[in-house]
């Protein structure tokens, strides 16, 4: 039996993928290296900012120090909440709904971004499902992000650690993590989370990861996600 979802944001319920693109583009740009709309989407896609930098700074050749990485996240941060200022979040259809009708029925939520925290809160409380989540693990609470395991270890660790404790422990098999991206499958699987791969982001054909890939969260109910993952 299923009894929590947990969810990506970028990708999942916000789409701002074009906007980090964008925003990567610029920053490295003032520094003096490229960033094609090719590699970010075939290579970094996935990553979180300051693993992102890094490995586009390696790649060019360029000295990856701690101090200058936290800069470049701060700088392309700024430049992210000014876009949302003007803007704001610019939502997928279908994740809010899914996660109302999840909590309605008992189900417990958390997510695992890559995201900054600021970020992921932001976006979550203009959709109006914020209190709706037990845990957050974000980009500031990890050492390694996507398609490392560890935030979705540390996401499974709290539904059955932070209060209010479930009546009996959550298992990985009763959790499905909604990911958009390969990297974010794979961090879900290795710790043994059933899979459902949106091609929000990437076609369809390359979730092959995923237990379950679908076109869009737009229209999907609870049910027919529990009729996706049948008893394992």
């Amino acid at each position: 039996m299923l009894r929590a979802l947990l969810f990506d944001f970028n990708g999942i319920l916000v789409n701002d993928e074009p906007l980090h693109f964008a925003l990567f583009h610029r920053v490295l740009g003032e520094e003096g290296v490229g960033l094609s709309q090719e590699d970010y989407y075939g290579r970094y896609l996935g990553f979180d900012d300051r693993d992102c930098f890094a490995a586009v700074l390696g790649a060019a050749g360029e000295v990856v120090a701690p101090q200058r990485l936290a800069r470049l996240v701060a700088r392309k941060a700024a430049y992210y909440r000014e876009e949302i200022r003007r803007s704001g979040y610019p939502l997928f259809a279908g994740g809010a709904a899914l996660a109302r009708e999840a909590a309605a029925a008992g189900w417990t939520l958390a997510l695992v971004s890559g995201a900054l925290r600021e970020e992921v809160i932001g976006g979550l409380e203009q959709a109006g499902i914020a209190q709706l989540f037990k845990q957050l693990v974000t980009a500031d609470d990890v050492e390694r992000g996507k398609p490392d395991p560890e935030g979705y270890a540390l996401a499974l660790a709290a539904l059955n650690s932070v209060p209010p404790l479930p009546e009996r422990l959550i298992h990985p098999h009763e959790c499905v993590a909604i990911e958009d991206s390969p990297a974010g499958l794979e961090a879900a699987a290795a710790c043994g989370l059933r899979t459902l791969g949106v091609a929000h982001t990437y076609p369809a054909a390359t979730l092959g990861r995923a237990e379950v890939v679908i076109e869009k969260l737009e229209g999907l109910r609870l049910g027919d996600l529990q009729a996706r993952f049948p008893e394992s």
